[in-house]
């Protein structure tokens, strides 16, 4: 008797059904599964066969072949442990399968028959009603993240044994419920604070105006004078998750089998911060079995990278492509996968190889050679995808002792919504987001100058030294200046302002 039960895989951060199609007949003793599965599915037949007998039934010892259609589809992981081991039972008349047409399960199987958790159940969950079906059986570790979806009922498991006396009717579980907006709600706390921040006040201005505008940030200053620390405050100002944003941000952590079981929903903005040793595919990702790199785990967030110059120049020009388009497409000889993208970048770099070139408490003895080669490891098209260089000075002591508090990323925070909402209402006609994402032709429509600021910025060009690139960024980083004062012009100040975040381009280490 040939019997089925559904599952499913993850492509990508999608999930599509597979079948699990199982016969056991006559023959050799023997356990073949086929429907390209990969290493990982072809070396669950022995812990399939130890779980079922672990579980007090009975196996087969007939000849088993199990199919898990569509076959022309490469299958992976562990979570195919539970319906196979179901449909082995199923074909055996010990499971009630023929009213399973409506539920999908998936599970990793240890000896013992206890299940374990998967990789991926978000997208899985919120998949299923494509595939017709509105149960979904999963271990217990993964019902918070699944039941997150609407419309659809979550039962976690814990063994095989309680699976199938579940399905038999023998036993009842109780669905697994959550609230999608209490629950992003309850999760949407950060640890840090910028009111953690003392000094650096031109710093924190720049990162205001980088966080109301989505502009990428380049932090320029000594070691020790708080670069990291500003960085991972960043996200804590920017506009509060939505729920859209959330689910995305949560199902590529689901995939990478980094979402947190207690969580359920990502609420809080990532922040990652790889190390300078990281290779491309680990930072983009892929792999053998491609899964998402540190761009992807950022997505909605802020990625960060330290000690910019000492990453390879070829893990850096990678992200080239990811920074204009907000995602990445992986390709590989039997499938290609994009995983979503859009992050904001934040950069921090010592101004010389010994890092004191701008200190005025320790002297640099790097030669101007020395800090020219140490800046040219910045391609200059990564360098063009930058908006915003800030300086980052060493603390004084009276800041260091001063026992006042700054402002709150709250306040903060509000000033940053409130741009960001004008600049929603102004681009509702145009495909854009944000200024930082702007267009030489949007540019000139929505960046108009008033007469002493246009008078500004040529003099800038003519006198100190400012790039033709640089000259889209200034007026992208005014605009976004100039939503902040809730100004429709932008004026000299915000001109003048936007320049002093050009450090780079005024040419202060040549």
């Amino acid at each position: 008797m040939i019997a089925k039960i559904y599952s499913s895989y993850v492509n990508g951060i999608d999930a599509h059904e597979v079948t699990v199609e199982t016969d056991v007949g006559a023959g050799l003793p023997g356990f073949n599964i086929v429907g390209l599965p990969d290493t990982s599915i072809r070396e669950s037949r022995d812990r399939i066969k130890l779980a079922i007998k672990n579980s007090n039934f009975s196996f087969p010892t007939r000849k088993i072949t199990i199919n898990l259609a569509p076959a022309d589809i490469k299958k992976e992981g562990s979570s195919f442990d539970l319906p196979v081991a179901l449909s082995v039972l199923a074909s055996e008349g010990i499971v009630e399968w023929p009213p399973l047409r409506n539920i999908v399960f998936c599970g990793e199987l240890s000896l013992d028959g206890r299940v374990k958790p998967i990789k991926g159940a978000l997208p899985i969950a919120l998949a299923l009603k494509k595939m017709g079906k509105d149960i979904f059986v999963l271990p217990k570790e993964n019902a918070k993240e699944a039941a997150v979806t609407k419309d659809i009922k979550v039962y976690p498991v814990q063994t095989l044994k309680e699976t199938v006396d579940f399905i038999n009717k023998k036993i009842d579980l109780k669905a697994q419920k959550s609230a999608c907006e209490s629950l992003l709600r309850n999760n949407q706390k950060y640890r840090i604070d910028f009111s953690d921040v003392k000094g650096q006040e031109h710093v924190k201005r720049g990162l205001e105006v980088a966080a109301a505008g989505s502009h990428n940030v380049l932090l320029i200053g000594p070691p020790g004078s708080g670069k990291s620390m500003l960085a991972k405050r960043l996200a804590t100002i920017l506009t509060d998750m939505t729920l859209d944003e959330s689910l995305e941000t949560s199902k590529i952590h689901s995939v990478a089998g980094l979402l947190l079981p207690n969580k359920g929903l990502i609420g809080t903005r990532p922040f990652r911060s790889p190390h300078h040793t990281i290779s491309d595919a680990a930072l983009v990702g892929g792999g053998t079995n491609p899964v998402p790199g540190e761009i992807s785990l950022a997505h909605n967030g802020v990625l960060f990278l330290d000690e910019l110059p000492e990453f390879r120049r070829n893990v850096l020009e990678v992200l080239r492509q990811p920074l204009e388009e907000g995602s990445v497409t992986i390709s590989r000889v039997q499938s290609t996968l994009t995983y979503p993208a859009k992050f904001m970048l934040v950069a921090a770099m010592n101004p010389c190889p010994c890092g004191y070139f701008t200190d005025p408490k320790k002297e640099c003895h790097c030669s101007p050679f020395q800090i020219q080669k140490y800046l040219s490891k910045i391609s200059g098209p990564l360098l063009d995808r930058i908006d915003i260089h800030l300086e980052v000075p060493r603390l004084r002591i009276e800041k260091m002792t001063d026992k006042r508090r700054g402002e709150s990323s709250g306040i903060i925070s509000r000033r940053v919504d409130s741009a960001r909402s004008i600049q929603k209402e102004r681009y509702k006609e145009d495909c854009v987001n944000f200024n930082a994402h702007l267009e030489s032709r949007e540019i000139e429509k929505y960046c108009p100058l008033d007469r002493e600021g246009e008078e500004l910025l040529k003099l800038a060009i003519l006198e100190l030294g400012i790039s033709a690139r640089a000259y889209d960024k200034i007026l992208k980083v005014s605009r976004t200046i100039a939503d902040l004062e809730g100004s429709s012009t932008i004026q000299a100040h915000h001109i003048s302002e936007a320049i002093s975040y050009r450090s780079l381009d005024r040419n202060l280490w040549g």
